[in-house]
C-alpha cells in the first residue's frame, strides 16, 4: 500500500480533504464541528495531511483567541483528484 493509499484509506482524513476541496481552506474549530471530532483527533489526522504536503497550517491569533487555518495545497489538491479518479478507473474495469 502506497503512502497516498495510506493517507486515503482513513475516512477521517477522506472527510477532511473532501470537506477542504470544497472550499479550500476552513478553520480548525469549524472542521473539528462540522466533522464530530475532538480537537486532539483531529490534530493527529491533520498531522498526517501536513507532513504529506497536502494542507497547509496557519497559525495565529483572531483578536485575542488562537486560530488555526487549514489550507490545501495544490498537491494535495493532485492527490485528491487522483484519488477520486481511481473510482472512475474502477468502474471502467468493472463493465
Amino acid at each position: 500500500m502506497s503512502e497516498t493509499d495510506a493517507l486515503f484509506a482513513n475516512r477521517i482524513r477522506t472527510g477532511i480533504l473532501a470537506w477542504l476541496s470544497d472550499r479550500g481552506e476552513g478553520d480548525f474549530t469549524e472542521v473539528a464541528r462540522v466533522m464530530g471530532l475532538a480537537n486532539n483527533t483531529l490534530s493527529s489526522h491533520l498531522r498526517r495531511l501536513e507532513d504529506a504536503g497536502y494542507i497547509d497550517l496557519h497559525r495565529g491569533f483572531l483578536g485575542r483567541k488562537p486560530r488555526t487555518r487549514i489550507l490545501m495545497t495544490a498537491r494535495g489538491r493532485t492527490a485528491w483528484l487522483t484519488y477520486l479518479d481511481s473510482f472512475q478507473d474502477d468502474r471502467a474495469t468493472d463493465r
